[in-house]
């Protein structure tokens, strides 16, 4: 659909009220959003651009959605109990971006709200992700050849991918802080807020469904030790899988290793009955989305 078109038809879902019907029919189910990093006012945006939300914009949302939903911990948006008037929404942030774990946390504590950042601890302290620091200048990140043999072939393993990338002759951009992974440090500080909890997003973040058992126990168990060391009261023990990528294999060595449920990046609503806890939707929310875009998909009336 064209972009002028497509917005025209989002302002017109929205003022007509569709949105608000939609989201009195979906009263008491739950929704996970998926978020990765935040730019902070001021800066310009460095990575792939999508999963980058400009903090005015990231704060936008969060006001709406303290109008329109019950915003929960995580671990309380599977309860099945009283419906309730609206729907339930719990907030996540892959990747432990320095710009979602500093102002990001920021807006959230501003307006009370609870979230879960999934941490990959390999990663933490500066550094870059291969995504980000292979994205054009114009933020639009790989084409998809690049990306299905990254993740596929190489396993979405960084240093292989690198190294991929510098036999071809390409090399990573340098990136601003809030486009780089938080430290330990600014981890201790965002816990202290009320309401934030971390979890599992593997230890070095790989395809988890390209892995053996013995590699793929590793990235799962190690992690959720390591949180348990440094963060024993704000650790959930729940997986976001890297890349949304996971198998059944994968599911089953997530519930082995002591979760409690496993997140894909996409999907939409959880189901109202019958939900896999180890393959559970959530509501991606790229950066280039409008806000009408925005209520639209939150309200679950549109998912395109």
């Amino acid at each position: 659909m064209r972009g002028g078109l497509k917005h025209a038809l989002e302002v017109v879902l929205v003022r007509s009220g569709g949105s608000n019907l939609a989201r009195l029919a979906r009263r008491g189910q739950g929704l996970i959003l998926a978020y990765h990093g935040i730019v902070p006012d001021g800066a310009l945006v460095a990575g792939e651009h999508s999963l980058h939300l400009p903090q005015r914009q990231f704060a936008a949302q969060l006001s709406h959605l303290s109008l329109t939903h019950d915003l929960v911990p995580l671990e309380a948006v599977l309860d099945n109990g009283s419906p309730g008037r609206r729907p339930r929404a719990a907030i996540t942030f892959d990747d432990a971006y320095q710009g979602a774990v500093t102002v990001g946390v920021e807006e959230l504590r501003r307006r009370s709200m609870p979230a879960t950042i999934f941490v990959a601890p390999a990663f933490l302290g500066g550094q870059c992700f291969w995504w980000d620091g292979l994205a054009d200048s114009a933020g639009r990140g790989l084409d998809e050849g690049l990306r299905r043999r990254a993740l596929d072939v190489l396993r979405g393993e960084h240093a292989a991918v690198c190294r991929w990338a510098h036999r071809e002759g390409r090399s990573l951009q340098p990136l601003p802080p809030f486009a780089r992974t938080a430290t330990e440090a600014e981890l201790q500080a965002a816990v202290r807020q009320p309401g934030i909890t971390l979890g599992s997003h593997s230890w070095s973040h790989p395809n988890l469904a390209r892995l053996g058992p013995d590699e793929l126990r590793d990235e799962l168990e190690r992690p959720l030790r390591w949180l348990h060391d440094r963060f024993p009261g704000a650790t959930v023990p729940w997986a976001a899988y890297p890349y949304g990528l996971y198998s059944p294999a994968v599911e089953r060595a997530a519930e082995a290793a002591g979760y409690r449920a496993g997140l894909a990046i996409a999907g939409g609503w959880i189901p109202r009955h019958g939900a896999d806890r180890f393959a559970l939707p959530r509501l991606n929310l790229p950066a280039g989305m409008s806000q009408h875009g925005f209520v639209l998909r939150t309200s679950g009336l549109w998912s395109g």
